[in-house]
């Protein structure tokens, strides 16, 4: 019963975070995206993974480890559309002129 509640967790939260992940995938864009929040969801999925290491809880692990990759690549994206291609610069610029 106990592999049942963590495999359903598991399958919830995959379910959760990869629509997110390929949404941005897709479309590039990350306007709503918090970088905090997700940050910090990141750095929780990383604990959760190696809490799941240390217990041998392979629900968790899996989960954690494909919701750490899905926050990896959203973050990635983010960071290129937000610092690195100039967009918030010009974005900046944009709403001075209004």
């Amino acid at each position: 019963m106990i592999d049942f509640f963590g495999y359903a967790a598991a399958l919830c939260m995959i379910c959760g975070y990869l629509p997110q992940a390929f949404y941005t995938i897709r479309t590039r864009d990350t306007d709503g995206i918090a970088l905090p929040t997700f940050l910090l969801l990141g750095a929780g999925s990383v604990f959760f993974v190696i809490q799941g290491l240390m217990l041998a809880n392979w629900p968790l692990v899996i989960t954690n480890a494909i919701t750490t990759v899905s926050s990896i690549i959203v973050f990635a994206i983010k960071m290129h559309n937000d610092y690195f291609s100039g967009r918030r610069h010009r974005k900046g610029e944009a709403d001075q002129k209004e």
